[in-house]
């Protein structure tokens, strides 16, 4: 299903615009899993302009191996931030190959910007801190629908 929900998104020219946020959580998204080495993600997958606006914004907690991931049609440098999200997250912008470019440490309630260090389609949030308890850092791969081998 993933597939072809990013088939859609790559021919409509699907990008992230100005997209008003809700003030509230926005119920759970359809979830795909993902490993990183041998830990299994269960990742909520954001893919329309609403979903990825809103984001993990208002939530209060999310499962320890439990993540949102972005989904975006055309690469480019990808930034967030945190201004009504309520847990500390940490961020792994992600290569179409899986591959971690970068790992940025968000906190709660902050309008500071944390961006991808190169173009990418894909961003994973996760609690904050579990990519360096797991010993994951740029260059390891992670595995599953959508990332090409």
């Amino acid at each position: 299903m993933l597939r072809s929900i990013l088939a859609v998104l790559a021919l409509s020219g699907f990008t992230l615009g100005a997209a008003q946020a809700q003030d509230r959580p926005q119920p759970r998204l359809e979830t795909i899993e993902l490993t990183a080495g041998m830990h299994l993600i269960r990742a909520e997958v954001a893919q329309t302009p609403q979903q990825q606006a809103t984001g993990m914004m208002f939530r209060t907690s999310m499962g320890a191996n439990e993540g949102m991931l972005f989904v975006n049609a055309q690469a480019g440098v990808r930034c967030f931030w945190m201004r009504n999200t309520l847990i500390p997250l940490s961020i792994a912008f992600i290569a179409d190959d899986g591959a971690i470019v970068n790992i940025a440490e968000m906190q709660p309630r902050s309008d500071e910007s944390h961006c991808s260090a190169k173009p990418v389609r894909f961003a994973l949030e996760m609690q904050k801190g579990w990519f360096a308890k797991r010993g994951l850092q740029a260059g390891t791969k992670l595995r599953g629908l959508p990332f090409r081998p």
